[in-house]
């Protein structure tokens, strides 16, 4: 029997619409994230971090299909600066998110989603200095239970 996607496993679209809405209330709690999030964002953000996230853990294409898929994501946050611990913070506030979303408290469903964001947090930071320049048409990265399978 096939294994879900962590897209399925979470609960789908509604699952991710809630994760994203959590992960944004937690960040405009925090000190260092509350200013970029409550000044710098779309005001459709939830939905399309919701489907950014939905597309890499197993969901629909929407985010590549609507909103320029990972050199879309890459270029909003290009050149933006970021603190050192900026990475880390969001990645804190995303784990204690799925929680506030009720995402499943399985132990390995967990592990895969803290590794997932853990790399992601990592590849945007990486793009946050001044003067990043991002390549068009990079694949959309794809994760799974195991980890990354399709690197950007």
């Amino acid at each position: 029997m096939k294994r879900p996607s962590l897209y399925q496993f979470a609960g789908g679209e509604e699952a991710f619409l809630a994760l994203a809405a959590a992960t944004h209330e937690r960040c405009l709690q925090d000190p260092e994230l509350n200013h970029p999030f409550s000044h710098h964002v779309s005001p459709r953000h939830t939905e399309n971090l919701a489907a950014y996230w939905a597309e890499v853990l197993g969901g629909p294409n929407r985010y590549s299909h609507g909103l320029g898929g990972h050199s879309g994501m890459l270029t909003i946050h290009a050149g933006e600066g970021a603190p050192e611990d900026m990475g880390t913070r969001f990645a804190a506030c995303f784990i204690q998110a799925m929680d506030d979303a009720k995402l499943p408290d399985e132990p390995e469903f967990r592990h895969a989603m803290r590794a997932y964001i853990e790399w992601a947090t990592g590849e945007v930071n990486a793009v946050a200095p001044a003067g990043t320049r991002i390549e068009q048409d990079l694949p959309m990265p794809r994760w799974s239970w195991d980890g990354l399978q399709t690197a950007p």
